[in-house]
């Protein structure tokens, strides 16, 4: 049988709900079928702008939208497990692909003879009685081609193509890179002098660490976020605690193949040669043209009101651990890897609350039913269990999503748990995007996926969250929730495809459900006792809500001004990024006992891929949009009033990019969006 033939990337997927077909698929099978994707689509594509016809909205746009079918099927599966379940030799082929998937992209929005026909009709269309979508598709691809060089002409456009195309190869290695430091890296607790001060939740995940390791008996602390936070939160042996912090935060930066120093620095001097083809004076300003933020003002003006209130408020959470440190004894300076230790023992002093008392009530499976309840209660959607649809690893659970009347809405993959074959972080992304292309004979439902890092529980023990696990657990259904109730007539203005500092309004607003008082009250229960999460403590979680705000306030906004600084540079080379961080910090004040969320060298969503360059300010940006949408249900006394869960979903989540982001929003609220509230929820408005 021809080889092509009988590669099941490339034969039709019988498959329930259209799923990939995991278990027949190999990383040999990968690259030719991308090979036979690449001139289908191509060939795809020449038809259309070589037709005889002149150009209409459905002989061009409709189907621009509509082509490419195969390749796009391709690469969200390929893309998904190379974050979720990768290999060595996935890896490879990830790298040896980088550079064609480019130079491909280049050839689709280069192709001068299908940007002449885009072109035309976006000049004449106002004349053309489209309807809404289709004006919003035509103003997007058209300006889709615009940004990826359309409008270069001859040795601009070839040099352009291959700056894309080397970035591309960059990127693929510096996340590489991050996940084999991740991956190899292993602090092993020998004996109880190592496990001084750890509780049984943080012993019991360290312990199912070092069994996958192939180190029964011991206790491994990994460089997953679960791992680390709540050693560093708990651990009394201060050496190992600086230890695991040093690793932690010294990722892509020693001497070696897994070094991302020199990475970084290129992918910067690359993209100011990007920015400076399409006119602009440095890469911040062509990556924010096309945001709501739309300049760079924009964005530090938001970041300035946040940075010094911020500061002021760590300040005084600095004197109460320092004040703490005192009390014990321990006279020695406050380092960074001291910080979440003593502030574990403020909160406990404060608030008479400790993560160990409050974890046993977030069982991760009665964390998702509380996520899929407030979907229930708010939008009508339920989740049914499909345990006989295999995912592409036995950690995945498949569910369909029904709407109220039965009809299915989509399909729904949740993959929870930390391991040395995925990424860090979490992250939604779509196996199919929701489209409704009646001109292309398309109706598909969507296929979304959510991915976590979750430490998991021993076996037979179930996975106990933090109070942060669970939001980011909701935080990630909320992007899932946008692309299952995506209703659009195009795939481009699909679900999350829509502007990146718009993009985590509806995650950051279905946080709020899952501190909501009755959704507790219903879902936390003691994973041994079954017993209600107490009104006491409850009380105590909410005296404590603004505790240490002002240090993870301060951390992350760290983060958003380096990122926007050093985009913002217009020198011809990068400088050396360790330098320019560090001095950066230094001229903004930036204690060393507190730090940065992300380093650069390890900062994945800026250099494992350019969606996030200069706009890791988005997460503050859709925040203010989110506490003010959230108030919209406050204002009506309930939290899961239906009248404004109606008008969420209908302006807000079913839209995905076919309209503009802010008349999106003030569709919603009545007006735009004010800053107040969400200066209020960090705590950093003035007390009158």
């Amino acid at each position: 049988m021809n080889q092509l033939t009988s590669n099941p990337l490339l034969q039709d997927w019988n498959t329930p709900y259209g799923l990939p077909p995991f278990a027949a698929i190999e990383t040999a099978h990968f690259a030719p079928a991308f090979d036979a994707a690449l001139l289908q689509h191509k060939a795809e594509l020449d038809a259309i702008a070589e037709q005889a016809e002149a150009p209409t909205f459905a002989n061009t746009l409709a189907s621009f939208d509509s082509s490419g079918r195969l390749l796009t099927r391709l690469e969200t599966v390929f893309y998904a497990l190379a974050a979720s379940a990768t290999s060595p030799d996935l890896q490879a082929v990830q790298r040896a692909m980088a550079a064609p998937l480019a130079a491909h992209n280049n050839a689709v929005y280069m192709h001068q003879a299908l940007f002449k026909r885009v072109d035309a009709l976006y000049q004449e269309r106002q004349a053309l009685g489209l309807q809404a979508q289709e004006l919003r598709l035509l103003e997007r691809v058209h300006l889709d081609f615009v940004r990826a060089g359309a409008k270069l002409l001859g040795a601009a456009q070839t040099r352009y193509a291959q700056v894309m195309e080397r970035l591309a190869e960059l990127n693929t290695q510096f996340g590489q890179n991050v996940l084999a430091e991740e991956s190899a890296y292993r602090l092993v607790l020998n004996g109880e002098a190592d496990l001084t001060g750890l509780p049984d939740f943080v012993r019991a995940s360290a312990a199912q660490a070092a069994t996958e390791r192939g180190l029964a008996g011991s206790h491994v602390i990994t460089l997953s976020r679960s791992h680390i936070v709540p050693f560093l939160t708990f651990s009394e042996r201060r050496d190992l605690r600086e230890q695991a912090w040093r690793a932690w935060t010294s990722r892509g930066q020693t001497d070696g193949p897994t070094d991302n120093r020199a990475i970084a620095q290129e992918i910067l001097t690359l993209r100011k040669e990007q920015a400076r083809l399409h006119g602009h004076a440095c890469f911040s300003d062509y990556a924010l043209a096309d945001t709501m933020a739309g300049t760079r003002a924009a964005v530090t003006g938001l970041l300035d009101k946040v940075w010094q209130p911020a500061l002021a408020a760590a300040e005084g959470e600095r004197e109460a651990l320092q004040a703490m440190m005192l009390s014990l004894g321990h006279e020695f300076a406050l380092e960074a890897w001291d910080w979440r230790f003593y502030s574990e023992k403020v909160r406990l002093a404060r608030y008479d609350l400790q993560e160990a008392e409050v974890k046993p009530y977030f069982q991760l499976d009665a964390m998702v039913a509380a996520a899929f309840d407030c979907a229930k209660r708010l939008f009508g959607l339920n989740f049914v269990a499909k345990p006989e649809v295999a995912g592409y690893h036995p950690d995945v659970k498949v569910y369909e999503v029904q709407n109220g009347d039965g009809t299915v809405r989509g399909l729904f993959l949740q993959d929870n748990f930390a391991r040395t074959t995925k990424r860090s972080g979490a992250w939604m992304n779509a196996l199919r995007w929701q489209a409704r292309n009646g001109r292309a004979g398309i109706d598909q439902l969507p296929i979304i996926q959510n991915n976590n890092n979750f430490a998991k529980g021993a076996p037979g023990q179930p996975t106990l969250l933090s109070f942060d696990d669970a939001r980011t657990l909701f935080h990630e259904f909320g992007h899932g929730l946008h692309g299952l109730l995506s209703d659009v007539e195009f795939e481009r203005l699909s679900g999350t495809q829509v502007l990146r500092d718009f993009v985590e309004l509806p995650s950051q607003i279905f946080e709020h459900w899952m501190s909501e008082p009755e959704v507790l009250k219903k879902h936390a229960r003691h994973y041994q006792t079954g017993e209600v999460i107490p009104d006491a403590l409850l009380a105590k979680l909410k005296a404590a809500e603004l505790f240490n705000q002002g240090y993870e306030t301060v951390r992350y906004t760290a983060s958003a001004l380096v990122d926007l600084a050093i985009h913002s540079l217009t020198d011809e080379t990068a400088p050396d990024v360790v330098e320019f961080e560090a001095k950066t910090m230094a001229a903004y004040g930036l204690p060393a006992a507190i730090g940065m969320n992300h380093r650069l060298t390890h900062f994945q969503h800026l250099f494992s891929g350019s969606s996030y360059a200069s706009g890791y300010y988005v997460y503050m940006w859709a925040e203010v949009l989110d506490c003010d949408a959230f108030d919209a249900f406050v204002e009506a006394g309930s939290a899961f009033d239906t009248k404004v869960a109606a008008r969420l979903r209908e302006c807000i989540l079913q839209t995905g990019s076919s309209v503009e982001p802010g008349a999106a929003f003030r569709a919603f609220r009545g007006r735009d969006a004010a800053v107040e509230p969400m200066l209020r929820s960090r705590g950093l408005l003035p007390v009158i």
